[in-house]
């Protein structure tokens, strides 16, 4: 893969860097890759849905009526689901959503998010993101120069700090992450993903 521009935080061209071919130039492989986020989307699933049975109702502990001679329709509990205030029939029951994947696929799906950042032209990397100001204003300022306005962007750095932890909280479409935190539904989910130097490194560390 050829040299990549790193950009300091006024937007400016400092260096280049040259990026592991092994994660970032890879083909994606886009079966391994809907399968990381279908996971990553049902383990945030509460699984909690649930209605109550027949049995689990309130009340009907008697038969309505006699079984023969009142003309109407033979009945042995108000509980059941054809009743208004009966059970339900087939109704939801908790669950758990997650779904399982071994080491290699994780890796590979995390691969593929990557490389398509690197591919799509959606990767910006700057050499550090220390701010010297925790205003919103300035962290907005600051993007703009980086050439990203509305944009939903992902950033991530090796090691957080209180300015941008307070610079980034009240912007909506900014997601912050730590290298261990990031995940293939966020990058993908991301229109700009802006990364620091030592950021960089770290993945490769990881994912080499």
């Amino acid at each position: 893969m050829g040299k990549t521009s790193v950009l300091n935080t006024s937007g400016e061209k400092i260096k280049d860097i040259t990026l592991n071919e092994q994660i970032w130039a890879i083909e994606p492989n886009d079966a391994v890759l809907y399968d990381a986020i279908k996971l990553t989307r049902n383990s945030q699933r509460q699984g909690t849905h649930a209605t109550k049975t027949r049995s689990e109702v309130i009340g009907g502990g008697r038969k309505p009526w006699r079984q023969k001679g009142t003309g109407r329709a033979r009945h042995g509990s108000t509980r059941s689901p054809i009743w208004v205030g009966g059970g339900v029939t087939f109704g939801p029951a908790p669950r758990d959503y997650g779904k399982k994947m071994n080491r290699k696929e994780k890796r590979l799906a995390l691969k593929s998010a990557l490389a398509y950042k690197a591919i799509d032209g959606e990767l910006i990397i700057v050499d550090n993101f220390n701010l010297e100001s925790s205003k919103t204003q300035n962290m907005i300022k600051t993007l703009d120069k980086l050439g990203i306005t509305d944009q939903k962007t992902l950033i991530v750095v090796e090691e957080l700090t209180d300015n941008l932890i307070l610079g980034t909280r009240n912007l909506k479409n900014i997601m912050l992450l730590q290298t261990g935190e990031i995940n293939t539904l966020d990058i993908i989910s991301a229109d700009k993903m802006v990364i620091t130097v030592d950021a960089v490194k770290a993945i490769e560390e990881v994912l080499i």
